[in-house]
C-alpha cells in the first residue's frame, strides 16, 4: 500500500528490449496477456482492451519473434469455438516480469526516501 502522507514519491516504468532495442515486454504486453489469461481469447483481449485484433496479433508476434519462443497456444475455431492459452514459457515471463517490477519499486521508493526525501521536505541534506 502506498504512504499517501509523502509530499513527493518516485515513479517509474520499465520494459525489457532486445539488442537492437526492439520492445519485448512492458506494461501494455502484460496487460494483453493478462486479458488473454482471462478471456481465454486473443479476439476477446482485443475488445476488453479496446485495440484491434490485429494490433493484439502483432504485438504478440513480434515478442515470440523477438523471444524466439511460442507464448501463446491457438486453437482455430470450429463448433467448439477457437481460443487461445498462454503458454508455461509466457506464464514465467509474466511472473518473472511482475516480481522485477515490484522488486524495483521497492529498491526505487527506498532509494527515493534515503536520498531525496529530506532535500525535498527542506528538512536537510
Amino acid at each position: 500500500m502506498r504512504d499517501t502522507s509523502k509530499k513527493f514519491r518516485v515513479r517509474s516504468k520499465i520494459w525489457v528490449e532486445d539488442a537492437r532495442g526492439k520492445l519485448v515486454l512492458g506494461p501494455g504486453r502484460l496487460r494483453i496477456f493478462d486479458s488473454i489469461q482471462r478471456t481465454g481469447s486473443m479476439h476477446a483481449a482485443a475488445k476488453e482492451l479496446g485495440m484491434s485484433y490485429r494490433a493484439v496479433w502483432g504485438k504478440i508476434k513480434a515478442t515470440e519473434q523477438r523471444l524466439g519462443k511460442r507464448l501463446l497456444v491457438r486453437s482455430v475455431g470450429g463448433p467448439t469455438g477457437g481460443g487461445s492459452q498462454l503458454t508455461s514459457q509466457a506464464v514465467a515471463l509474466v511472473k518473472a516480469f511482475r516480481d522485477m517490477q515490484s522488486n524495483l519499486t521497492d529498491e526505487a521508493d527506498k532509494f527515493f526516501d534515503n536520498t531525496f526525501e529530506g532535500i525535498l521536505s527542506g528538512k536537510g541534506k
